[in-house]
């Protein structure tokens, strides 16, 4: 039985180059509050799927 070996890597460069986030517009919100916003969205999410008997009390 033989051991099949993946090719060697050689470092350096991949050929991707990196681009950075657009920044946004003036008076636009930060990346900083836009992450906070999605953490908030998504834990309003999570709350509001754990009662699913407080929408049929409506």
């Amino acid at each position: 039985m033989s051991t099949f070996e993946l090719p060697r890597r050689t470092p350096g460069a991949s050929g991707r180059t990196h681009t950075p986030a657009p920044e946004p517009q003036p008076g636009g919100p930060s990346r900083a509050l836009r992450i906070r916003a999605a953490s908030g969205w998504e834990r309003f999410m999570r709350r509001a799927g754990t009662h699913p008997e407080a929408e049929e009390d409506a």
